[in-house]
């Protein structure tokens, strides 16, 4: 077998068919699905003072000790092509064909027959989380009897005095009872923003702090003809995503149905033999429905075409004759067809 001339064209490897050759290796692809999810994580740390919160602030709803919580709040899904390795062929190539060129992606799908190469779409943007706002530290908004102060609950009681004391004087400037009042309304706003800042700081030390940051997860599922419902990954609302075998997460489940089933006079993808038969398969993809469960309630569903449902088709070579020949692209992902057309050789 004489072996082809390969150029590198726009990611892509394109195969001349200029000198005599015998024939080229290529796969059909296989739908593989990713899926991102994006995590938020919350994290509760308690205040300094939240034994006091009760008896200095009138809260029972402070929490004593520190939690951290996972949740998924988005879900996306891609489907992306691979080699199948079950639909490996060696397409024919003779003199009496006008296959010119034979399109392959750089792990040898088949993209096409006598067509140019169409730009790779660009890649999904890479997820950035969005900054965090920088954390008030309490400290900075104590006076010096506070911190002198001789023991935690009188440090506490002090503490909230100043709150109070804060919220007296924000409530005398909203009303204009203060004793000193400001110029004009963007001083008022300077000083009114001034004092909730420091509200909020100083209410941390007994309300303690809440923290998120949202984190991105991709997980790769193959697919495969005949599997109904099976385990896809584990979730945990302290941990996260977990191990498969770890029952402290609760099961998420993938559920894969096909809703579009090729009847036995479609498939042609078998062993019978076709007029000029050069070894020329494509995918006729089914169509599934994807679903994934939280248990047994669903919290994403998708329709999309798989290649590995569905059958093949064998394309005849007379496509491709001297004086009509053909030009074929192919789905990178299904490998089914999504363009055929006709043109007169010689024009």
């Amino acid at each position: 077998m004489l072996l082809f001339a390969l150029t590198c064209v726009s990611g892509v490897l394109q195969l001349s068919a200029q000198n005599p050759v015998e024939g080229v290796s290529y796969y059909l692809p296989r739908t593989e699905l990713q899926f991102t999810f994006l995590v938020e994580k919350t994290t509760y740390t308690p205040g300094e003072f939240a034994v006091y919160a009760q008896r200095y602030m009138k809260r029972s709803d402070v929490k004593m000790d520190p939690e951290t919580a996972y949740r998924i709040i988005d879900v996306k899904m891609v489907p992306v092509g691979v080699p199948d390795s079950t639909k490996r062929y060696t397409l024919l190539m003779d003199k009496k064909y006008t296959i010119n060129d034979v399109i392959r992606t750089d792990n040898g799908i088949l993209l096409g027959i006598n067509v140019q190469p169409e730009e790779k779409q660009q890649a999904q943007q890479t997820f950035v989380p969005a900054p965090k706002p920088k954390r008030l530290n309490p400290k900075d908004y104590l006076n010096e009897e506070i911190l002198t102060a001789g023991s935690p609950w009188k440090m506490a009681e002090l503490t909230a005095q100043e709150i109070y004391e804060i919220r007296e004087s924000r409530n005398l400037l909203s009303r204009g009872k203060a004793e000193f009042m400001p110029q004009d309304g963007a001083q008022l706003r300077m000083m009114l923003d001034g004092m909730d800042q420091q509200e909020r700081a100083l209410l941390q030390l007994f309300e303690g702090t809440t923290e998120q940051d949202t984190t991105q997860v991709t997980l790769t599922y193959v697919p495969k003809p005949g599997t109904d419902r099976e385990l896809f990954f584990r979730f945990s609302r302290h941990f996260g995503f977990v191990d498969d075998d770890d029952l402290g997460g609760s099961p998420y489940y993938i559920m894969v149905a096909e809703e579009q089933i090729p009847t036995e006079e479609e498939n042609v993808g078998d062993d019978k033999k076709i007029k000029d038969d050069v070894n020329l398969y494509v995918n006729i993809p089914g169509r599934v429905k994807v679903s994934l469960l939280n248990g047994v309630a669903p919290i994403f569903t998708n329709s999309l075409f798989m290649g590995q449902y569905g059958c093949m088709e064998n394309l005849s070579g007379s496509l491709f004759g001297k004086k009509q020949t053909s030009k074929i692209q192919l789905n990178p992902v299904t490998g089914g067809i999504e363009r055929i057309t006709e043109e007169i050789v010689g024009k």
